[in-house]
């Protein structure tokens, strides 16, 4: 029987190791799984503390995809089963998630992710954890929550609230799929490499005098990935984020009713604008109104809050939203006809959305609790 997740250990000249990760559900493009979730948390806990793991690298196999996102159809079933309340596999999944995210961000020695292929959702929230984060010219990088009546979370919270301008906004809302160069321009990958890089990596990383001393084992990592993108560098895409940065301000610009007015009557002939219009204009109204609120988070929340906050609304949409209608139109059914509870973004009701973003939990009780900074 396959592993949906397979641990490996590398060694190096140094006598250190270096800890890899592989996501393994090909046909699934990696997606996370409960079970995935909690084998990563266990061996990335014992690799912490392990003096002789340097490193750590996370991947995902076959050439499609490091990681698509979760798997949510568990969540789905339970939800449906039983409407307006909160599941154990809902709290149980997001819980478990978010618990490995807030590992990754806070795992001190180098995490290198090789974000090649799709890195979506879930997958993203892995790639944000990393210290080294790798983009290749197949990178396809997006947070398409709002067309599955979610928002983006994994801490989506925390790092789209501190791109430039309304990037994160736009990137909420449209589920555009960034390339490597769009990645970099709002930090979410900061160094590239081509697709055939990656055994050339692991050769090199294999070489490096690794210590038992975090700080260098970083440096000697950003030195090595620095030297290995120059040469790439003028292969770069251009950015779309960053050529209509003022155009996508502009778009985002006023509040919830001005931005899908904006959005609605936008005229443009740039192919990759209109996908990202279509596909805001044909998301959740509820997502809409969860993506506002969470922009008007900005950057006072610490990222532990961040991951405290999305568990509670994140579980909350499985029981009173419409992620069990977007799961059905999109994973389930595939007919990609979600009956939103709400005709349009003018007609949510904000009552539903004060549910929606108030915490089953109090400070005392929420699994969370224990995520300190």
């Amino acid at each position: 029987m396959t592993q949906d997740v397979i641990f490996q250990t590398l060694g190096t000249l140094s006598g250190q190791s270096i800890g890899i990760v592989t996501l393994n559900i090909e046909k699934a493009l990696n997606a996370l799984t409960l079970d995935m979730v909690a084998a990563m948390q266990t061996q990335l806990t014992h690799w912490q503390t392990d003096d002789s793991i340097a490193c750590v690298v996370l991947q995902g196999a076959g050439e499609k995809a490091f990681c698509a996102g979760g798997d949510v159809r568990a969540i789905y079933h339970a939800s449906i089963a039983n409407p307006n309340n909160i599941t154990d596999e809902a709290c149980g999944f997001f819980t478990q998630e978010y618990q490995f995210d807030y590992l990754l961000h806070q795992f001190g020695k180098p995490v290198l992710v090789w974000g090649d292929g799709i890195v979506m959702g879930g997958g993203l929230g892995l790639m944000a954890g990393g210290s080294h984060r790798i983009v290749t010219e197949r990178s396809r990088i997006a947070m398409p929550e709002v067309t599955i009546g979610l928002y983006p979370d994994v801490g989506g919270s925390y790092f789209l609230n501190r791109m430039p301008g309304k990037t994160g906004l736009f990137l909420g809302l449209t589920a555009y799929n960034m390339n490597a160069s769009d990645a970099l321009y709002v930090q979410l990958g900061n160094h590239y490499l081509t697709s055939d890089q990656q055994e050339p990596l692991f050769d090199a990383m294999a070489e490096l005098n690794w210590s038992q001393d975090s700080e260098h084992n970083h440096q000697l990592l950003s030195d090595l990935l620095t030297t290995m993108t120059e040469p790439h560098l003028a292969t770069l895409p251009d950015s779309h984020l960053q050529q209509f940065q003022t155009q996508i301000d502009l778009l985002m610009a006023g509040d919830i009713l001005d931005v899908h007015h904006q959005l609605s009557t936008l005229n443009t002939e740039l192919e990759w604008l209109q996908r990202a219009q279509k596909t805001a204009l044909a998301g959740s109204p509820i997502s809409w109104h969860l993506i506002f609120a969470q922009a008007q988070l900005g950057t006072e929340l610490s990222l532990a809050q961040c991951f405290q906050w999305e568990l509670g609304v994140s579980v909350n949409c499985c029981s009173m939203g419409d992620f069990c209608e977007g799961v059905r139109a999109l994973l389930i059914d595939k007919d990609r006809q979600p009956k939103w509870l709400f005709s349009d973004v003018e007609a949510v009701e904000q009552s539903r959305i004060d549910q929606l973003t108030t915490s089953p939990w109090n400070a005392d009780n929420h699994p969370l609790a224990d995520f300190t900074e």
